[in-house]
């Protein structure tokens, strides 16, 4: 069952809260009658929608359009600043969920808005803070947290598989036996039914578990050996390639 909540705009575009929440809480499915930007500040908070699982690290946000059916999972102690969107605050805001970077200034603004009154003068700076924030939103860069779900079901039975031993070796070849069709074959309905190819999936499935792991506080080396990584250093140089900071050092001060 999905419960629906509403929130009321009469006096300003957006509603900012902050909610923080502890290792393990997790949130049913809802929605919600506007837009949500939810940003974390520290732990790792797992979305998952119709269309996939959403990741959203520390420092990170995610977007989801008004009516969207959503549950949510979390790891590690979670700081959450959440603003609540009117959808007709702005004709270009974001279509679709995206996992999106949050710049330094959207992320003090965000938490400046939390002091703001909910009525304010026009031309006042009150109103220049709500309006700047709407102004960051329809730029945020989206970012590749986004694990796509496939819609038939052979395809979704090797995805739930390939998450619950994400330390094998999951090579093209040896899906396409577990499914008894060819490698093309494969490859042709996975890109199509989720934008990526099988390999890539993959990739990124284990990324996901493993900034869920780290941000259980489980040691670098132990993730890398558990999702299939050959050593520390070959784990470390693709976490940094996606991420732009060693995973040590990512949650470090989360």
């Amino acid at each position: 069952m999905t419960t629906t909540s509403t929130f009321s705009f009469t006096h300003r575009p957006l509603v900012p809260f902050a909610h923080d929440y502890a290792h393990g809480d997790s949130e049913p499915w809802h929605q919600h009658d506007c837009a949500q930007l939810l940003h974390s500040l520290s732990g790792v908070v797992r979305v998952d929608t119709a269309s996939g699982c959403w990741v959203v690290p520390p420092g990170r946000g995610v977007w989801l359009p008004a009516g969207t059916p959503h549950s949510l999972r979390i790891t590690g102690h979670v700081a959450a600043r959440t603003l609540f969107i009117d959808p007709l605050a702005r004709a270009d805001l974001p279509a679709t969920c995206q996992i999106v970077q949050i710049s330094p200034l959207l992320r003090e603004l965000i938490l400046a808005s939390l002091t703001l009154p909910e009525s304010y003068l026009s031309g006042s700076r009150d109103e220049r803070v709500y309006e700047l924030i709407l102004d960051e939103i329809r730029t945020l860069p989206a970012l590749p947290f986004h694990l796509p779900e496939p819609q038939s079901e052979p395809l979704r039975g090797l995805c739930d598989r390939v998450r619950q031993n994400a330390g094998e070796g999951w090579s093209i070849g040896q899906a396409a036996s577990v499914l008894g069709m060819s490698e093309r074959t494969l490859n042709r309905h996975f890109q199509h039914q989720t934008g990526l190819s099988f390999r890539e999936w993959v990739r990124r499935a284990r990324l996901l578990e493993a900034l869920d792991r780290l941000a259980q506080g489980q040691p670098v080396l132990r993730v890398a050996l558990e999702l299939g990584y050959g050593s520390h250093s070959a784990f470390t140089a693709m976490f940094r390639r996606v991420m732009g900071i060693s995973p040590s050092d990512y949650f470090k001060n989360d």
